[in-house]
């Protein structure tokens, strides 16, 4: 992240916050874009919940997290505060239940046994849960994330389920390739899912080292993390 100067009187947080959002900004411009249609998540893993109460103090309304048990753990501390809740991470259909009581988007979907999930998982009264399809942009199978040759049979499987509603795609970009060619081929995901599913207009994709070229690729949400949140807590 490029050095700045922290005014007086600012956390270093706010001054964080603040040079990202110059920053994605900055990005849209370049190609094009309005920031206004770009929604940028803060990873907050294995940051106390006072963090996110400053960081909505600041103004963030969107927080992804990506291990069940910390989701549920903030969520539940923290359920006076207007936090929309993305869960990112991987997860296992036993799992589902207590995503679903927390988040409000999962992007993590990539398989049909999980779809079914989350959908029997709902409570009567519960909302239509907003899910992203997780794309696998890689060639190693063990990747989190459906094979690209599969992306319409799940788009079509989780649009079919009662209880969710697909919003579009998600992926990260493989660590051995230039993170703009990885993108454009998750652009062309995103366009099959939405032949399928017309308003499922969102990319989530772009991280604190990548998130420029997923501007350019189309990202509708970005998850940043240490650029905002600064290193994470030793766990011990």
């Amino acid at each position: 992240m490029p050095p700045f100067s922290e005014p007086v009187g600012v956390s270093a947080l706010a001054a964080r916050l603040a040079d990202v959002d110059a920053r994605i900004a900055s990005a849209a411009r370049a190609v094009g874009r309005t920031p206004d249609d770009i929604t940028r998540i803060v990873v907050t893993k294995f940051h106390p919940a006072s963090v996110i109460t400053e960081l909505v103090g600041l103004g963030v309304g969107d927080v992804g997290e990506n291990r069940q048990q910390e989701l549920s753990a903030k969520h539940a501390d923290l359920s006076q505060l207007a936090v929309r809740w993305h869960y990112i991470g991987q997860m296992q259909t036993n799992k589902a239940r207590a995503v679903r009581a927390a988040a409000s988007v999962v992007h993590s979907l990539d398989r049909t046994r999980l779809a079914d999930a989350l959908d029997a998982a709902a409570d009567d009264g519960d909302a239509v849960l907003d899910v992203l399809l997780q794309v696998n942009l890689t060639e190693d199978a063990g990747r989190g994330g459906v094979a690209l040759g599969d992306v319409d049979a799940l788009a079509e499987h989780a649009a079919a389920c009662r209880t969710l509603r697909v919003r579009g795609v998600m992926a990260v970009a493989p660590l051995d390739e230039a993170p703009a060619s990885a993108f454009e081929r998750l652009r062309g995901a995103a366009e099959r899912v939405r032949a399928i599913v017309p308003d499922a207009t969102w990319i989530s994709a772009g991280m604190t080292a990548d998130f420029a070229e997923a501007i350019a690729a189309g990202a509708t949400h970005l998850r940043i993390g240490s650029a905002i949140t600064g290193p994470r807590p030793d766990r011990g």
